[in-house]
């Protein structure tokens, strides 16, 4: 069984680059959101195993929703994605309860690093 993903950036283009790097490797997309508020909604919906998060996204960043779905489910799964020089931003989101971060843009081994240490 594929772990299913949850993809969160408000550029469709990153979003395409991220499931791209995902079904290559087996790993199953079930849902995909533009912004933090979406984030929060697909989430309790879908329950995916893990969520990519951008972290400057429009109407709730990326920092508020990891709150949020780690509020709603303590066992959340989330790699953020941060674009360089965010670096206090990652600490944030580290210390509110994400599993790890990778950096824009994205490179497919760090991206499959990331996720297979957050499932694992």
């Amino acid at each position: 069984m594929s772990n299913k993903i949850l993809i969160v950036d408000d550029a469709a283009f990153m979003r395409m680059m991220i499931k791209d790097i995902l079904e290559k490797n087996d790993y199953e997309v079930v849902g995909e959101a533009e912004n933090g508020q979406e984030a929060v909604d697909q989430y309790k919906e879908l329950n995916p195993d893990l969520v990519t998060l951008d972290i400057t996204m429009p109407e709730k960043d990326g920092i508020d929703a990891l709150k949020e779905i780690i509020s709603h489910d303590g066992e959340a799964k989330v790699v953020m994605c941060s674009a360089m020089g965010q670096q206090a931003m990652v600490i944030d989101a580290i210390q509110a309860g994400a599993k790890d971060f990778i950096v824009k843009p994205f490179q497919a081994e760090r991206v499959l690093e990331a996720i297979g240490k957050a499932l694992s």
